[in-house]
């Protein structure tokens, strides 16, 4: 059987009296790739941030790794890692001092050559001593990466994996992340507003609004399920409470 890595139980966040997230439950298996989409303000980044660990939730539950991050997080974070292009690493340190000072704070052994690996596995080599706020966005987006790569987590949380980043250099990064996955038997959970790279990387996709998840599926079968012919034409529907499209011969 399949082991859950990750499991949710009627999670809750308030913001004062708005319910940031309300009631979300979903489990996630080792080695699967899951997306969590929503339109701003569904509730997404609220629940990377309490799987995280940034955000106590209001109730509820969340085990990974088979612990409790309500109160053992600190023997599973060691084993997780987490990217954003939205969340800048120290400007004034170079890339190479950024990722020194993250790697000791993983405990990653045999760190300088990690260092190393990760460099050449997001192509960062050229960009090493540069300082970190000198960076294009697209080139933040993958030292952002490097970061999350440099434990090489059994959890990987994504937000936006490919933002900023040019559509040959977007596709190159969803396929250093499929091939890392694969190896390593990864479980993959990414927020995108790319309904491309979630057809093509996602075994399995929650959809949430208002806080709460739904529809749930494998691409495929939402795509199906909803009529459609893809996860874009879902997403529009779901966001804006629609069956389906309005034809163009009745415009």
């Amino acid at each position: 059987m399949s082991e859950t890595v990750i499991r949710v139980e009627n999670l809750r966040k308030l913001f004062g009296t708005v319910a940031a997230v309300d009631g979300v439950a979903f489990a996630i298996e080792r080695g699967t790739t899951v997306a969590l989409l929503g339109a701003n303000g569904a509730g997404k980044t609220t629940t990377l941030s309490m799987l995280l660990g940034l955000l106590l939730p209001t109730s509820g539950q969340i085990e990974m790794l088979g612990e409790n991050m309500l109160t053992d997080r600190h023997r599973v974070l060691p084993r997780v890692n987490f990217s954003s292009p939205y969340v800048d690493l120290p400007h004034r340190l170079t890339v190479r001092e950024n990722l020194v000072v993250y790697g000791h704070l993983y405990g990653v052994p045999r760190l300088d050559a990690r260092i190393g690996e990760v460099a050449d596995m997001l192509a960062i080599g050229a960009m090493m001593d540069r300082a970190a706020g000198k960076l294009s966005a697209g080139q933040k987006t993958r030292v952002a990466l490097a970061k999350a790569m440099l434990n090489a987590p059994e959890i990987l949380l994504l937000d936006e994996p490919t933002a900023s980043l040019d559509p040959d250099s977007a596709d190159w990064v969803r396929a250093m992340l499929r091939d890392y996955q694969r190896a390593h038997g990864a479980t993959l959970l990414l927020a995108s507003h790319n309904m491309t790279e979630v057809e093509r990387l996602c075994d399995r996709v929650l959809i949430m609004k208002a806080g709460r998840i739904v529809d749930e599926g494998s691409p495929d079968s939402l795509i199906a399920r909803h009529g459609r012919e893809t996860m874009e034409e879902v997403f529009l529907d779901i966001a804006r409470n629609r069956e389906r499209a309005p034809s163009l011969a009745a415009s």
